[in-house]
């Protein structure tokens, strides 16, 4: 903080006790506003102290909910003018001291303000922070049981980066950037992309948050505050002997609780029997008025998905914390998202049109065939993937819905990226986030078996480029059709 206004915490108790009761003045005011955000800023203490002597005279106020403050009985003289917010803190940053002039008692206005985006970046990243290098991701990191802030934590940040000549896709490249916080838990990057998604996680021994995606908005800066958490493995208890039944599934656990409301976007109406659920961890559904609540959660940051029949699914960051506001999800029904899209192509009348069989020819991944498919004589289109090594159909944590998954990855088994007829089959959230994955029943709605003409299955980065998902690693299955449309 500025020396002077360091000076005014010591010593302003005793100088507003000689003052306030003596001295007759006029009005300081105006109104703090948020430059990144361009936003009112309330709840920022604003402080005013005499310039050469901080304990001679000071005052001080809160801004109200529209960012206005007013200091009364305010002598004549030269002052120095700033304020506090734990948003300073957060972008690391102090606020500019203003000098007001006050003569003959005439009141003063004098506007306060956050630096603007551009500003921070350069004091941050110094002049190599031109408009076009990128955007610069800052924040602080908290530890999610008392709020207190995490030095030493290290916070990782990724992305993917694709090359491309011509009409196709060369190489696929996965950076990263690496920052430590300092004692405050605050941290900094400069140089990140400032279009598309990026993959944020923070960890201080074993305590760490999930991976979030974020999004830089278009003057280059991002803040997004962490909360490290813990979250003990239980193993969900299983009775029953039906081989039908979902399998033991290993949730995350812990103390923390989060509640909220899912409603439609279009007219607002509540939401029924959505699914809210976290990553490896316990869920809920939304009851008659729209509303959940999910206990036994691992505390921090944490990645929900909220999906249910109609509605495009919506996934986004968490802070599970004491004191945490409830969430409000509203979404969106397919129909107002596939709508915008109108289709041209005709029928697709051979796999090689879109590369099956030269793919298959150079020995990477495996291939389903329709002579594999008239041998089996499948009932529906997911029960092809039982025939297919390493490809799972496994119920989730509601036992209801089953998902298609693959063998590998850091927890075992994970949901590939889904393309049909070259399409990717996840949907992009309001937020920026990637939808969960379909279910086993919303494929066979959508195709018969004899409408299935080819499969292509990855592990892994294994899948030609225009067939991964971004950040995944997780693996890609294709499904080619007769139709080039669903039934």
């Amino acid at each position: 903080r500025p020396a002077l206004l360091m000076a005014l915490l010591a010593q302003s108790a005793a100088a507003q006790a000689d003052s306030t009761s003596h001295t007759i003045g006029t009005t300081v005011s105006g109104i703090v506003r948020d430059s990144i955000g361009r936003t009112p800023l309330a709840g920022a203490m604003v402080e005013l102290v005499a310039a050469d002597s901080p304990a001679r005279f000071a005052r001080t106020a809160m801004t109200d909910s529209q960012g206005r403050y007013m200091l009364k009985d305010v002598p004549d003289g030269h002052h120095m003018l700033g304020f506090f917010h734990p948003l300073l803190d957060s972008i690391g940053v102090d606020a500019p001291l203003r000098e007001v002039f006050v003569a003959e008692s005439r009141p003063v206005y004098a506007d306060l303000a956050i630096p603007s985006a551009g500003r921070i970046r350069m004091a941050i990243c110094g002049h190599q922070a031109s408009a076009d290098s990128g955007a610069v991701i800052v924040g602080v990191v908290r530890h999610a049981s008392d709020g207190s802030p995490a030095a030493g934590a290290t916070v990782m940040a990724e992305w993917v980066e694709l090359s491309l000549r011509r009409d196709r896709l060369v190489s696929r490249h996965v950076p990263r950037r690496l920052a430590t916080t300092s004692d405050n838990g605050w941290f900094a990057m400069c140089n990140v992309p400032n279009a598309g998604t990026i993959a944020l996680i923070a960890s201080l021994g074993a305590d760490s948050t999930d991976m979030v995606e974020v999004r830089a908005p278009s003057d280059g800066f991002l803040r997004h505050e962490l909360f490290l958490g813990s979250g003990a493995e239980n193993v969900s208890a299983m009775t029953s002997s039906d081989t039908a039944t979902k399998p033991p599934h290993r949730l995350r656990t812990g103390t923390g609780h989060l509640s909220g409301v899912v409603v439609a976007s279009s007219d607002e109406t509540p939401l029924v029997g959505a699914l809210v659920s976290m990553n490896d961890g316990p869920e809920a559904r939304s009851n008659e008025f729209g509303e959940w609540t999910i206990v036994d959660a691992p505390i921090g940051t944490r990645m929900l998905e909220v999906r249910t029949l109609g509605y495009a699914p919506s996934r986004r960051s968490v802070d599970i914390i004491e004191g945490a506001p409830r969430v409000r999800v509203a979404l969106s029904t397919m129909q107002s998202i596939l709508d915008t899209v109108k289709v041209v192509a005709t029928r697709m009348n051979n796999r090689d049109g879109d590369g099956f069989d030269r793919r298959r020819k150079q020995g990477i991944g495996r291939f389903i065939t329709s002579a594999d498919m008239a041998k089996w004589n499948p009932i529906t289109t997911s029960a092809i993937f039982l025939r297919v090594s390493g490809v799972t159909l496994d119920y989730d944590t509601t036992g209801v819905d089953k998902h298609l998954l693959i063998r590998g990855g850091s927890t075992g088994k994970c949901a590939p990226a889904l393309f049909i007829n070259g399409l990717p089959m996840t949907s992009r959230t309001a937020d920026g986030g990637d939808a969960i994955s379909i279910t086993a029943d919303d494929l066979d709605t959508w195709m018969r078996p004899a409408d299935v003409i080819g499969i292509e299955v990855y592990t892994g980065d294994t899948a030609p480029i225009e067939f991964q998902q971004a950040l995944s690693g997780c693996g890609s299955v294709l499904i080619w059709t007769r139709l080039g449309r669903y039934r």
